[in-house]
């Protein structure tokens, strides 16, 4: 099979096509004919080393989504469609940049019937497990609520929008730049702030209360957005888009307000007995997304052998949305 492979890091020029051989699945894996991908930050970091040095050759990709070639365990039926993320993809096994991909059971979801194409089914995997993950799970967010989503414009907080809007919270999204406040009204918030690094005080002014808070932009806005946060609400980083999640000299008394819990959630739990997949909503958004309830978060397709031009689109950081392959 035909499949990208990283040898030395570097820019996407080092992504080069190769003829590999398909992993044939054990007992709990399911082996996959991917049929569209979506592009992130990691598969970018580990190109460019930002991972660690590279052991020997590397598939990238950490997402997929595609038909069921085998099953050994016949939890899914062959032709099936599902999609996948996870589950040490790129890190522990090939990923997902490849024409089939063998992945880990508890990290494959049906699609069911969806009429939706496959580039926009490539949009769902990673950015609404990890909003539904982080909203859901972390946050423990509740219609009615009022989210804060800093940092609106990342696949991630595009995909929170949408989702927390469709399952009835009130969305306050940021952005650091007046040309996006229009792509967050139409993912679905309903206030959208210019962030300069300090929102707290504006938040205050317009008398906007906040219940929790999704912070995707970097720790470093921990204090300012945890200000924001009602007792009892929650904050919970999800990005790095800025650098490590670092904080310093962090005072849990001075900064953090009474009552408010942080917490950091990677989506390196998905699939793992503390996050099963059993319930996660993607057959609801595609659903959604099919019925125009749910706004997509597609910005552009590239073709297979177009890889390198997905990549120099995301470092640009000029996509309004998520960048998918479709094979």
């Amino acid at each position: 099979m035909k499949a990208y492979v990283i040898e030395q890091p570097g820019g996407p020029e080092v992504l080069q096509m190769r003829e590999i051989a398909p992993a044939a699945p054990g007992v709990d894996e399911v082996r996959i004919r991917v049929c569209a991908f979506g592009i992130n930050r990691a598969e970018a970091d580990l190109r460019a080393g930002r991972l660690g040095r590279l052991a020997g050759p590397v598939v990238p990709g950490i997402e997929a989504v595609g038909v069921v070639a085998e099953d050994p365990s016949k939890s899914f039926r062959v032709g099936e469609r599902v999609a996948t993320a996870m589950g040490g993809l790129q890190v522990a096994r090939n990923g997902s940049y490849a024409e089939e991909v063998t992945v880990l059971r508890r990290n494959v979801v049906t699609l069911g019937s969806t009429s939706l194409p496959w580039e926009e089914l490539a949009t769902l995997p990673l950015a609404y497990l990890t909003a539904w993950g982080a909203l859901a799970a972390s946050l423990e967010a509740k219609a009615g609520q009022t989210l804060l989503v800093r940092g609106g414009t990342s696949a991630v907080g595009l995909a929170a929008i949408a989702y927390a809007n469709a399952f009835g919270l009130n969305v306050l999204a940021t952005t650091r730049s007046a040309t996006h406040v229009e792509r967050l009204y139409r993912a679905g918030a309903h206030e959208v702030l210019i962030d300069g690094g300090e929102i707290a005080a504006a938040v205050a002014r317009e008398c906007l209360h906040v219940d929790v808070a999704l912070e995707i932009v970097s720790a470093a806005n921990v204090r300012d957005t945890a200000k924001m946060v009602r007792p009892f609400g929650g904050v919970t980083v999800v990005g790095t888009l800025a650098g490590p999640p670092l904080l310093n000299a962090f005072d849990i008394a001075r900064d953090l307000p009474p009552a408010v819990r942080l917490s950091f959630f990677t989506s390196e739990l998905l699939g793992t007995k503390s996050l099963p997949l059993d319930y996660a909503p993607l057959r609801h958004i595609a659903s959604g997304i099919a019925a125009r309830r749910i706004a997509s978060l597609h910005a552009c397709t590239f073709e297979f052998d177009d890889l390198r031009k997905a990549h120099y689109l995301l470092e640009s950081n000029r996509a309004d949305g998520k960048i998918v392959v479709r094979l």
